[in-house]
């Protein structure tokens, strides 16, 4: 993608528009055939890795878990 310098004038409406909507991120991405706007945060905290870490189930993590065991034996032969 590549991306497209706007205007001073056009960056205010565009926050105007956002400041409505309760959008506070500095970086968005608008779909326009979707017709959706997408906030993209750039820095997690500890408590966005807690939670994303809480999406998988036990039997996942334990499948994980066995693929990275399984690869660390690999690269020690």
């Amino acid at each position: 993608m590549i991306p497209k310098k706007i205007d001073q004038q056009t960056t205010i409406a565009i926050k105007s528009i956002l400041e409505k909507l309760n959008i506070q991120h500095t970086r968005v991405l608008f779909d326009l055939e979707k017709q959706t706007v997408e906030t993209q945060d750039e820095d997690y905290s500890i408590d966005d890795l807690l939670e994303a870490a809480g999406t998988l189930s036990p039997e996942r993590g334990k499948e994980l878990l066995d693929q990275v065991s399984r690869s660390r034996e690999e690269w020690d032969t």
